[in-house]
């Protein structure tokens, strides 16, 4: 990554919990903008220490899907793509696709290794349950991704069993992906096992942003890579229930801004976004881990960028200020960001 001159300390930003007039909780926000030179262009916070980003880089480990050829053997649909980028929320549309696309494999669910789990859409989890159902691998919400490394490992003729190792060949071209793309040698990084067995390296989230900002500018990435990159962001674009699901601002930013804007979140309080054709990169970090405050930051950030208009705002509403409601429905406090004139 190109090296920035020094900068000031910037404070962090907060999402603040109100409930009636007082401020109940505040959740601390690490955020930066990256231009695909490495260039940041803001920062808020601590942005040169390691964090994991958990699933909010697994549309450039996608890339692989392209770059190798097996997305085109295996005819991958933009769904199909998408998918290979999710965190879905295993609605059974969700499911039934990746049903689909591993039968074409040859493969079911037991070839997973993710593990078995119920769907993060809680209308879809008590569904299954009511119907008998248990945890499976294919409800798991990275399944998708899963599947993506799969059909790469048999597309390259290797073996599908522990394709979750980080020494597996298809761990190995995912990892070179990374590194090409953010300028790091992840041997010298923390490492760590993410949840769905995948491993994990720690990058500071300046870099993150940084490998974000390049997917959003496939011009600078060579044909091949280039080529890739395009296709995810209008797989994602064109199928955006597909990349998260029901009530999940990747979905719904994709949807209100016609695929200008993508973002992907991850675990712990990350998420990321990316703008194809602009060639800018977003990653934060909540502190405390928070999902809740994770939404709401990015958001802020956007709007402070001047990347959402005002009716891409309004629309956008309930995830950049959720309202918190008691039992019985009433409105009792909300989230809202702080700090963003620092």
């Amino acid at each position: 990554m190109n090296a920035n001159p020094a900068r000031p300390s910037v404070p962090p930003l907060t999402v603040e919990v109100t409930r009636g007039e007082l401020v109940e909780c505040r959740h601390t926000v690490h955020a930066v903008v990256v231009e695909c030179t490495g260039q940041m262009v803001r920062f808020w916070g601590e942005v040169a220490a390691p964090v994991f980003p958990r699933s909010a880089y697994k549309p450039l480990m996608a890339l692989m899907l392209l770059e190798t050829g097996a997305a085109e053997r295996y005819s991958l649909s933009e769904r199909e793509i998408a998918l290979g980028c999710a965190s879905h929320g295993g609605e059974p549309a969700h499911v039934a696709a990746v049903t689909a696309w591993l039968a074409r494999l040859g493969l079911e669910g037991r070839a997973l290794e993710c593990g078995a789990d119920l769907p993060i859409y809680e209308p879809a989890a008590r569904a299954l349950l009511r119907s008998g159902g248990a945890p499976d691998p294919l409800c798991h919400n990275c399944s998708g991704k899963h599947t993506g490394f799969l059909t790469v490992a048999r597309h390259l003729g290797v073996e599908t069993r522990g394709y979750i190792a980080p020494d597996h060949p298809v761990q190995v071209k995912a990892r070179e992906v990374l590194e090409a793309l953010m300028d790091m040698d992840l041997t010298r990084v923390p490492h760590g096992t993410d949840g769905c067995g995948f491993p994990q390296y720690g990058l500071p989230l300046r870099t993150l942003a940084l490998g974000m900002a390049r997917l959003a500018a496939p011009e600078t990435l060579g044909k091949i890579r280039g080529a890739a990159a395009t296709r995810i962001n209008h797989a994602i674009a064109a199928e955006p229930f597909y990349i998260a699901g029901t009530e999940r601002l990747c979905t719904e930013l994709a949807r209100v801004t016609a695929g200008r804007i993508l973002a992907k979140a991850g675990a712990e309080g990350v998420n990321v976004a990316w703008l194809p054709g602009q060639g800018v990169g977003v990653a934060l970090k909540v502190a405390d881990g928070a999902a809740r405050g994770r939404n709401p930051a990015l958001l802020a950030v956007l709007r402070q960028q001047g990347l959402l208009s005002a009716e891409e705002w309004r629309a956008l509403a309930p995830y950049a200020s959720p309202v918190i409601r008691n039992a019985a429905g009433r409105e009792v406090g909300l989230l809202r960001v702080t700090g963003m004139e620092s």
